[in-house]
């Protein structure tokens, strides 16, 4: 019964005016017309509505909601016909002593409890209920429907914002991990290191705050700062940022590709002196394509679980995308390819 009484009041009460009013017009025009009597169908139609109004809203924000939406039919059905009846005595006595005579349209003289007009009464009162009702709960449909897909977003992006977050000190327990092990050995590259990492917590913590999306150039320097990082704690890494088209203006979820770079450090840096990376980025039509290739030694467990970041940026791809979205990896040679397609 909830469901119906908390949509009620969103319906505005001017539209009910407009509704009844506009009923009315046709009513007493459709009528008037057809009688060739428009002073008489006013009237009637005056009776009528004063029998039909409460008796529409009776229904729809208590017989409806209290036994058809719990399945409650006989109930609904038994009470409906209670109150059929109770409409039906009210207007056969309105009709008698306010017009003088019980249904005059029909051309011949009707008597208050005769069965046809018994049966034009329940069925005209029928016709009123069906139209509101198809109304009323077309309203609450489209109304329930759109306050369903609000909270489909809300949630969307609450996990969104979960798995983000998730990332984000998993990055930073990796960058402070890479700083310990500099200062152990009381190396001249901290300062530096913390600079780089500054700017890192400046752009995850500030510039990507509670947005959707940030240019992929921004992106791209915080790979690159990344990339300074890891190469003070790794002896030897080449690395290459090749962009192979125009990208200016294009936006992307923060923080979408750095788990593929770390996974790259992780698994190709490990027992590996001489670190090989390379990125390509490219835009095709309305796709964004990200490679990342890094060499790693063949005889190590590729079975190795995966760690936080990359399994949080495959969720996050899923829930951003849907099925739009490629994702491939594999491994040629001595190199681990990941391959990533997203549209934009």
């Amino acid at each position: 019964m909830k469901f119906y009484n908390d949509h009620t009041a969103k319906i505005k009460l001017s539209y009910h005016f407009w509704f009844w009013g506009i009923y009315f017009l046709l009513n007493f025009i459709r009528w008037g017309a057809y009688f060739n009597d428009y002073n008489y169908s006013f009237k009637s139609n005056i009776l009528e509505f004063i029998v039909h109004i409460p008796l529409a809203y009776f229904n729809i924000n208590f017989l409806i909601p209290k036994f058809v939406l719990n399945k409650k039919y006989v109930q609904y059905l038994s009470y409906l016909l209670v109150v059929l009846f109770i409409a039906y005595v009210i207007r056969a006595s309105l009709n008698f002593y306010l017009i003088g005579s019980i249904w005059p349209e029909s051309g011949v003289e009707s008597k208050p409890y005769s069965f046809n007009y018994i049966v034009a009464v329940i069925i005209g009162e029928l016709y009123v209920l069906a139209i509101v009702s198809s109304v009323y709960l077309t309203t609450v449909w489209i109304s329930e429907r759109n306050r369903n897909k609000s909270l489909v977003e809300a949630q969307l992006k609450i996990k969104l914002d979960f798995l983000k977050l998730q990332i984000q000190p998993h990055f930073f327990f990796n960058t402070l991990n890479n700083l310990y092990s500099l200062s152990l050995h009381s190396s001249s590259k901290v300062p530096n290191a913390i600079i780089k990492l500054s700017n890192l917590m400046e752009y995850v913590l500030y510039d990507v705050n509670d947005v959707e999306k940030v240019d992929l150039l921004k992106e791209i320097e915080c790979i690159h700062n990344y990339i300074e990082i890891e190469k003070l704690r790794f002896t030897d890494v080449i690395s290459v940022i090749n962009i192979e088209s125009s990208i200016e203006n294009l936006k992307i979820p923060p923080l979408l590709l750095i788990s593929f770079v770390e996974n790259a450090f992780k698994h190709g840096g490990n027992k590996n002196p001489n670190l090989i990376i390379k990125i390509n980025i490219q835009r095709i039509e309305d796709r964004l394509q990200f490679q990342i290739i890094n060499n790693f030694i063949v005889t190590e467990n590729l079975k190795e679980k995966e760690g936080i970041g990359l399994y949080n940026t495959k969720n996050r791809l899923s829930l951003l995308f849907g099925n739009d979205y490629v994702l491939n990896q594999k491994v040629k040679f001595n190199f681990y390819i990941i391959q990533l397609e997203i549209p934009i």
